[in-house]
């Protein structure tokens, strides 16, 4: 007989972890709403188009990791989405919505899709959220980004997190400096390991990330961005800085931070958390003004945005114990039945007690009384129901309180009264 199991690299979340993701989602939104940032949703897939031009054909994403397919052979190709900003980018240039207000908060908890080796907090379907400020990316707005982004770590309690800060000038700067880690590690091929060897045409400043240590002593002596930046650029990075002192955001500048992804121009940004273990990214982003010309846009639109793994997320809040008092809400009350005939009774109380709004659950496997008091403490109820012939001719039921044992007779009118004002 076959037993059918979860494919590798995605897995089920059942409802004891599901109070957490709500948790953890409720959070997100909740500081999202403080920020002015609204939620968007995309579809699940999009032209692998998109991804090519946007991503960028030399990146380890677009080159090893995509999902993609053809419906059928005269159809365009398809790829599930493996990163969120270029279907937001999509979606704001298909409806138009530069049109409509000069600036677009935009934030999302989606997931993704990624053919990497499974791993602790790396699936190949896995969750983020994040956000997408279009229309502007001045100093001002790439700290209010990332104010959003330290702002959600701070009221889950997360602690000693390290936010590390580069600029990467513009896109100018990059081509320069990219040119210069290709002439730097040239001689060096022979001994760089097989990814970064890859990388050296393709994608040099993907060197920079390498975790391999004979790579990472190459990487010590390599030239720096900064010394490609123009001075204009800099002064832009220093408001930057600036304004996270204002808001007492503690960061470390990285002159060896680079992200991989061809858009980013400018501040770029990532979130360690040494819990993590070796793969400590639990988040990160940047600017990105030239993805709209890019993706079609007659013109430049200037834009940031950062994204943080769920999954990571989760790891991180666990490993820092912050979730130990975090538990499934059980129901209200518990209806225990003294008779299994008084089924139909029974169901009635817990549509009143539904519609007043009172959370109500009772048996349906027939099971005793003793069993159904252990299913109500199990189900974390903090109320019993006790339903008997007697109570049902007197119309009054007994209502005890599961943490302090107190019981009382009531009618239904008094427990929906009592129990609402809770």
């Amino acid at each position: 007989m076959t037993h059918y199991r979860a494919v590798k690299g995605t897995r089920d979340i059942f409802p004891e972890e599901v109070v957490i993701w709500q948790y953890l989602e409720g959070v997100v939104r909740r500081v999202a709403s403080l920020y002015g940032f609204h939620e968007i949703r995309t579809p699940v897939f999009e032209y692998t188009e998109l991804f090519q031009r946007s991503i960028g054909a030399t990146t380890d994403i677009v080159g090893k990791e995509m999902f993609t397919f053809q419906p059928d052979p005269r159809s365009r190709s398809i790829t599930l989405r493996p990163e969120m900003t270029a279907g937001v980018m999509r979606a704001f240039l298909q409806k138009g919505m530069a049109s409509s207000a000069p600036v677009h908060k935009l934030f999302y908890i989606s997931d993704l899709f990624r053919k990497e080796r499974p791993q602790a907090g790396r699936q190949r379907q896995f969750c983020q959220f994040g956000a997408e400020l279009i229309g502007a990316s001045s100093p001002p707005a790439v700290a209010e980004v990332i104010s959003y982004m330290m702002h959600v770590f701070r009221d889950l309690g997360l602690k000693g997190l390290k936010l590390r800060i580069n600029t990467l000038g513009d896109l100018e700067d990059r081509h320069r400096y990219r040119e210069a880690l290709k002439a730097y590690f040239a001689p060096y091929r022979d001994e760089l390991d097989e990814p970064s060897r890859e990388r050296l045409e393709k994608n040099p400043l993907r060197i920079l990330d390498s975790k391999h240590p004979r790579v990472r002593e190459i990487v010590a002596g390599a030239p720096l961005l900064t010394e490609y930046v123009r001075p204009e650029a800099r002064a832009e990075f220093e408001r930057v800085l600036g304004y996270l002192d204002e808001r007492s955001i503690d960061f470390v500048e990285d002159p060896l931070l680079v992200r991989g992804l061809d858009y980013y121009c400018h501040t770029a940004f990532e979130v360690q958390c040494e819990e993590l273990g070796a793969q400590d990214a639990l988040g990160g982003g940047g600017r990105y003004d030239g993805l709209a010309r890019e993706l079609g846009s007659r013109q430049e639109l200037p834009a940031v945005g950062f994204a943080v793994g769920m999954e990571r997320l989760l790891m991180a809040v666990e490993k820092q114990g912050l979730l130990s008092s975090l538990t499934a809400l059980g129901p209200e009350v518990y209806v225990v039945l003294q008779d299994a005939a008084l089924v139909d009774h029974a169901l009635g109380l817990c549509g009143r007690l539904r519609d007043a709004g009172i959370t109500a659950e009772m048996d349906l496997a027939g099971r005793s009384m003793k069993a159904q008091m252990r299913e109500a403490n199990k189900t974390g109820a903090r109320h019993a129901l006790f339903v008997g012939s007697e109570e049902v001719q007197k119309g009054v039921y007994g209502l005890k309180n599961l943490s302090s044992s107190s019981q009382e007779s009531l009618d239904l009118e008094e427990i929906v009264r009592q129990l609402g004002n809770h």
